[in-house]
C-alpha cells in the first residue's frame, strides 16, 4: 500500500514493522466493514497517543469524508453539511468517574479491564499502548478483549515485552529508549489512520 510504503521511505526504521503494520490495518479494516468498533488505552504519553488516535478517526484527517446516504436521506442537508464521516473510536483513558472509582473500590490494575468488559464485542478491536509491552493495566485489557472476542492490537517498542504474546497484531518499533518508541509511535498511527481514511474514503 502507497502510504505504508511512503511511511518506510520516510522511517527507514519502520521496514522491520511493515508486516505488522498492515495486519494491524486488516484487523482495523475488516471491524469497521462489519460495524466494528476500536477501543484504546494507555498511560502517560500513551494515554494521550490513544485520544491522538481517536481525534485522527473521528473526523477528517487527510480527505474529504462524504456521510453516508443513510444519514444524508433523515436529516437536513444544511445540518449534514456540518458534519464529516467518522470511523467509532474510543480511548479508555477518558472516563475519569468510572475509572477512579474503579480504582479505589477494586483494583486499578484492571481499571482498563474493567471498561473492555463493558463495551467491547466480537468483532471489534482492543488496542494497547505501552512503550514496554508490560503495562499490567493494559496487559488486563487485551486478556479481557480476548475473553471477549474482539481483536487485539498493540502498539509497543522494546522486545515487545509481554504484549506481544497476547495480540493478533503487535506492531514493536525498534528502539529502547521510552521517548524515542514515542517518536515512532505517532507516524505508525497516522499511517494507520490515512489507510483507514483511503480504504473508506478513496477513490473507488
Amino acid at each position: 500500500m502507497e502510504q505504508l510504503e511512503n511511511l518506510c521511505l520516510r522511517y527507514p526504521a519502520l521496514r522491520a514493522c511493515e508486516g505488522s503494520i498492515q495486519k494491524t490495518f486488516e484487523h482495523l479494516a475488516r471491524s469497521f466493514a462489519s460495524g466494528g468498533r476500536l477501543y484504546i488505552c494507555g498511560n502517560g504519553g500513551s494515554a494521550s497517543d490513544a485520544l491522538h488516535i481517536v481525534g485522527e478517526l473521528g473526523k477528517s484527517f487527510v480527505r474529504n469524508r462524504p456521510l453516508d446516504e443513510a444519514f444524508l436521506g433523515r436529516v437536513d442537508k444544511s445540518f449534514a453539511e456540518k458534519l464529516q464521516g467518522a470511523l467509532p473510536a474510543f480511548a479508555l483513558v477518558e472516563n475519569s468517574a468510572l475509572s477512579t472509582a474503579y480504582e479505589n473500590d477494586v483494583d486499578a490494575a484492571y481499571v482498563f479491564a474493567q471498561q473492555v468488559y463493558a463495551y467491547a464485542r466480537e468483532g471489534d478491536c482492543v488496542l494497547g499502548i505501552s512503550t514496554s509491552g508490560n503495562s499490567v493495566n493494559v496487559l488486563n485489557a487485551l486478556i479481557a478483549a480476548r475473553g471477549r472476542g474482539a481483536a487485539v492490537l498493540g502498539l509497543t517498542g522494546r522486545d515487545g515485552g509481554e504484549m506481544k504474546s497476547l495480540c493478533d497484531a503487535c506492531i514493536i518499533v525498534p528502539e529502547t529508549e521510552t521517548y524515542r518508541i514515542q517518536e515512532l509511535h505517532l507516524p505508525v498511527y497516522h499511517t494507520l489512520c490515512i489507510m483507514l481514511e483511503e480504504h473508506f474514503w478513496g477513490e473507488r
